[in-house]
């Protein structure tokens, strides 16, 4: 990884080691390292406090074609836990709201339970990180680029219920806020059982479920049955993401 870091003047030292250390742990435990960046300090004003930019790279093994274009019908869609965590994570932090229970962003290394995972079976197609516009844009932009339909189940997706509580009191849609730590794969259906396991026995994915699957009708079109036996379309996000996070 890169780090690059634009910071404001005047922004704290001590705030600065905190993040910097939390990004060493962070790395640490994803088994990568940080091997080069840069540092610029702009004026006061000039900057919402800290700008963080990071880039990677990376090594896919032979034989995995994993891309966006490649659901096929018949698919499975697996999600690999809950949705939302993140985006009302940073907004609650950001406007002082407070809950019972602590939520907290699900920021997390998937690199170790995608190796499982493709180490599992070799149908899966796709996979997808729900962060900006989240699970519904994620599964939209596959369903448009793999030219297919996607059908999901609304019972199946799991949102904590202080999540779901203040989505419901902002008028917010789970299915599109931000995902850190959470990820969407298409896998053939003969494949799916031994990948689902696969993530079930990941820390990261324990919670993992099979949302529906990919069908041939609509082809670049989302559609959701809800709790209450009725169908809705699921739309790319349109408009600004809140919160904004990048």
């Amino acid at each position: 990884l890169s780090a690059a870091l634009i910071i404001e003047e005047g922004f704290g030292l001590d705030q600065l080691q905190a993040i910097v250390s939390a990004m060493s742990r962070a790395a640490a435990h994803a088994g990568v390292t940080v091997v080069t960046g840069d540092t610029k300090v702009v004026p006061r004003g000039a900057a919402d406090k800290i700008f963080i930019n990071t880039s990677g790279i990376g090594v896919i093994p032979s034989g995995v074609q994993v891309a966006s274009h490649r659901a096929r019908p018949g698919d499975r869609v697996l999600l690999s836990g809950t949705i939302a965590d993140h985006g009302v994570s940073v907004l609650a932090s950001r406007e002082g709201l407070s809950f019972q229970t602590s939520v907290q962003s699900d920021t997390a290394p998937l690199n170790h339970m995608v190796r499982s995972m493709l180490a599992a079976g070799p149908g899966v197609h796709a996979l997808r990180d729900p962060t900006r516009g989240g699970l519904g844009t994620a599964l939209n932009e596959i369903a448009e680029k793999s030219a297919v339909g996607i059908r999901i189940r609304e019972d199946r997706i799991a949102v904590k219920a202080e999540v779901a509580g203040l989505c419901e009191l902002l008028g917010l849609d789970p299915l599109y806020l931000a995902n850190e730590g959470k990820l969407i794969a298409f896998v053939a259906p003969e494949d799916a059982d031994a990948v689902l396991a696969a993530m079930r026995r990941d820390p990261y994915g324990r919670d993992a479920v099979l949302i529906g699957e990919v069908t041939v009708e609509h082809p670049g079109k989302v559609f959701m049955d809800t709790r209450i036996g009725g169908t809705r379309i699921v739309d790319m996000l349109t408009g600004e993401q809140l919160p904004r996070i990048c």
